[in-house]
């Protein structure tokens, strides 16, 4: 990614798309940066993350008290966010 993130505009755009409670939504959004970062530490390059083992590390994190489909979902609006913005894209 090149351009930063407006933490507050993607927050109130995930809110907006899920209507998730804003304190759970920074949890899934914390907890998959730790997931992303360990990731790049082990790569180089582009980073090809597996949404699967994603959303499996974030629901094994006991402060997240959300379901299966409602991190799915977070993150699926999070992503609509970075594409629309153009920081962020699908590998074939």
């Amino acid at each position: 990614m090149t351009a930063s993130v407006n933490e507050q505009e993607l927050l109130q755009f995930i809110i907006g798309k899920t209507k998730a409670d804003p304190k759970q939504i920074e949890l899934v959004l914390k907890h998959e940066k730790a997931y992303i970062a360990k990731v790049e530490q082990s790569s180089k390059g582009a980073v090809d993350i597996d949404s699967d083992d994603l959303i499996d590390h974030i629901l094994g994190r006991p402060d997240v008290k959300l379901s299966e489909l409602a991190v799915d979902t977070i993150l699926e609006a999070e992503m609509e966010y970075l594409m629309k913005n153009g920081m962020a894209g699908y590998m074939d």
